[in-house]
């Protein structure tokens, strides 16, 4: 089984206002991310919730993903990651992280990773957008505890440098996904749609 982990949790600072619920086409940033991560081939999605909980659980209503609330958000993405990761079951064999201000990802760009894990054999699959690597990033779930011993404002880029030995990655002909931190960020992607 694969998962994918939805970082949504972020304070957004940056932003100004909570920029999973800024829209994007008439829907929600964190609801155009998880659509996309849906056409995929992942079997199981969890999103990671945080700053306005609530309010970022409605715009998923009705969609098969799993909400976990990250209550220590405010310390760091590294939080999110061991959220999300805890709640994986089991039988789960490896999970893609994915950014939740990242809209742009498609299904495609998730079904690579995974058909590259299945045939690489390594347990970390980044890709790389006309020369420089990205998100989202696919791990095995024999990484799991060093993902969830990562702590601060970082997500898993220690654990990718770690032994270059252990990462496949996919070389993508296309720019990297666009992520939101900033107005002009969405107002740039509505251009762009």
């Amino acid at each position: 089984m694969i998962a994918a982990v939805v970082l949504a949790a972020g304070p957004s600072s940056r932003f100004g206002s909570q920029k999973m619920l800024a829209l994007l086409s008439g829907r929600s940033v964190v609801r155009c991310t998880v659509e996309h991560v849906l056409a995929s081939r992942v079997d199981d999605v969890v999103v990671v919730v945080g700053r306005d909980a609530e309010a970022v659980r409605g715009q998923l209503a009705g969609l098969p993903v799993r909400c976990v609330t990250n209550a220590r958000y405010t310390e760091g993405q590294s939080t999110s990651l061991d959220a999300g990761v805890a709640s994986l079951d089991s039988s789960v064999r490896a999970a893609v992280i994915v950014l939740g201000d990242q809209p742009s990802v498609t299904p495609e760009i998730i079904d690579a990773l995974i058909d590259t894990y299945r045939e690489s054999g390594k347990p970390v699959v980044v890709p790389i957008y006309q020369g420089t690597r990205g998100n989202p990033v696919l791990f095995d779930a024999s990484l799991f505890a060093e993902l969830r011993a990562v702590r601060g404002d970082r997500g898993a880029r220690d654990v990718i440098a770690r032994d270059p030995s252990r990462v496949a990655s996919i070389e993508l002909d296309e720019p990297m996904p666009g992520d939101v931190d900033r107005v002009a960020d969405l107002e740039a992607l509505c251009r762009h749609r």
